[in-house]
């Protein structure tokens, strides 16, 4: 089974920046066991310590859109956009969640990099574990850094005539990034480390690029998307392919890289958001 939604309903905002009046949640997919939806950038998926001040989240906008507990089997970082599961009945949670767990889920980003990666390959680099508030088992001060691997392939490239640098021009490339494991940043964490930062990444990443980014493309995001998640449905065993096509504000600065035909029309909105301001 297939689901893939028309084009996301948020405008590009500030970094963290959540209107005070959120729209609804894009459902992607709904049935009885689990819903689907497009979690936009700047959108954190519960309530969290690491910033107490934010009520808005995605747990409480789909419980109050549904009438109903959601339990998210997974996670995506705030800045991150792109499908987001939640159980809707608990009994089918430690299923989904294990799913996830055991690397039952394929997984595919669409991220905008520094640099210019190899046409294809992988990034095999272990990782600490990053504990936060929600985690039941703390991190022992001396535990060892976890396996992480993260292929990666790339799509399309540009070279700009701008200086960042020490170079008189500034080149970027778009690619499609399936982590096979799910430690916490990884792919963030990992293109860092491959030295090929995320474009909008304001804890791992290079902030000239960012500001080149919000000054020439007016980009305020961390410019990684979930695009498609595909997974075996826990009641009923059938496939299931969840699709989020781009955010509008990240597909306007892949539109005007000139990668528009780089990017399969599966994942392409139906507007972008320069054609909602124009």
């Amino acid at each position: 089974r297939e689901a893939t939604p028309g084009a996301a309903s948020f405008q590009a905002a500030a970094p963290h920046a959540v209107s005070a009046d959120p729209p609804p949640l894009e459902i992607l997919y709904r049935d009885d066991a689990l819903v689907a939806v497009a979690k936009p950038s700047g959108l954190l998926v519960h309530r969290t310590t690491l910033d107490p001040r934010e009520h808005v989240n995605a747990v409480r906008l789909l419980r109050d859109q549904l009438g109903r507990y959601v339990y998210p089997a997974h996670r995506l970082d705030r800045g991150t956009s792109g499908v987001l599961v939640f159980a809707l009945d608990p009994a089918v949670l430690p299923a989904l969640t294990a799913a996830f767990e055991d690397r039952d889920v394929a997984k595919t980003y669409l991220g905008v990099v520094r640099g210019w990666p190899p046409v294809a390959g992988t990034i095999d680099a272990p990782l600490a574990r990053i504990v936060d508030d929600y985690d039941e088992r703390p991190a022992a001060p001396d535990a060892a850094a976890q396996s992480a691997e993260t292929r990666h392939r790339t799509l399309a490239t540009v070279e700009l005539p701008v200086r960042v640098d020490r170079y008189p021009t500034s080149r970027y490339a778009l690619l499609e990034l399936q982590p096979s494991t799910g430690r916490r940043h990884q792919l963030r964490r990992h293109l860092r480390h491959a030295g090929h930062p995320l474009v909008g990444d304001t804890t791992y990443g290079q902030g000239r690029h960012n500001r080149l980014f919000r000054e020439r493309y007016g980009c305020h995001r961390l410019l990684l998307a979930a695009v498609e998640l595909e997974l075996i449905h826990p009641t009923t065993g059938a496939a299931l392919r969840l699709r989020a096509p781009l955010a509008p504000d990240f597909a306007a600065v892949v539109a005007a890289l000139g990668w528009r035909d780089a990017v399969p029309r599966h994942w392409w909105p139906e507007r972008t958001a320069a054609d909602a301001l124009g």
